[in-house]
């Protein structure tokens, strides 16, 4: 019975329909148990998604590179979906028109501190130059931050894991720690978020309100060209 079931996956798992299928159902149960948990944080559906799919991929052995020949559909959208920011973008344009300094002093002032906090703590912690390297541009989007990584001398992979796991644990903790700090305007959440979670912070932003899904997606563009500039400059220093 065991062999017949893996026979079966085996012959499923070439057919691309089956990977994208797993993703959009892996999701939408993700998004399902968040609502049914109230919004918990800790039940972000990007996290539950990802558990899910790995999990799949391990118990069957499916390689990721199967996995992804089918899934590449979902990762092609991703280019729609973020020109689509520029809808909210354009909406609140005249508000951040009258905001452009405070943005500006915003984003410059989280990216030179996503990237200093993250090496301090790792170099307090003892990790290698390897490591310092592929954490530095941890809050930026993942191309972004994986060529930014490659040049400072970090390993490009090991940094896409951690953008992800950056990105996840902001979308999971950023609203109720901005909560707890009284920051209630949503522009500024959407700074916070955008700047230091960049995507998966975005996309929680949106849930937030149209405003701060416009100052999410305008900081994760800012924060990625910001980080792209300034990082490079400041390695010497903090390395």
């Amino acid at each position: 019975m065991t062999g017949s079931f893996t026979d079966i996956w085996v012959y499923l798992a070439a057919d691309p329909l089956l990977a994208l299928t797993m993703t959009l159902a892996a999701y939408l149960a993700g998004s399902w148990l968040y609502g049914r948990a109230g919004m918990n944080p800790f039940l972000n559906p990007v996290l539950l998604a990802v558990a899910m799919i790995a999990a799949v991929l391990l118990v069957t052995g499916t390689p990721y590179e199967t996995y992804f020949d089918g899934a590449q559909f979902v990762h092609f959208l991703l280019g729609p979906a973020t020109v689509a920011l520029a809808i909210p973008l354009y909406r609140q344009f005249d508000r951040i028109r009258r905001s452009a300094l405070a943005i500006a002093a915003s984003i410059v002032t989280g990216s030179v501190t996503a990237a200093v906090s993250a090496v301090g703590i790792a170099a307090l912690l003892g990790a290698s130059p390897l490591t310092l390297a592929s954490i530095a541009p941890k809050s930026v989007t993942a191309p972004v931050a994986m060529a930014v990584s490659e040049e400072l001398g970090g390993a490009a992979s090991l940094t896409a894991v951690l953008v992800i796991l950056t990105g996840i644990l902001g979308a999971m903790l950023g609203p109720p720690v901005l909560g707890l700090l009284g920051i209630r305007d949503a522009a500024a959440q959407g700074l916070a978020l955008g700047t230091a979670s960049h995507g998966i912070g975005t996309a929680r932003a949106v849930q937030v309100s149209e405003v701060a899904g416009a100052f999410a997606g305008l900081a994760m563009g800012l924060n990625a060209l910001a980080t792209a500039i300034l990082l490079p400059l400041l390695w010497r220093w903090l390395a």
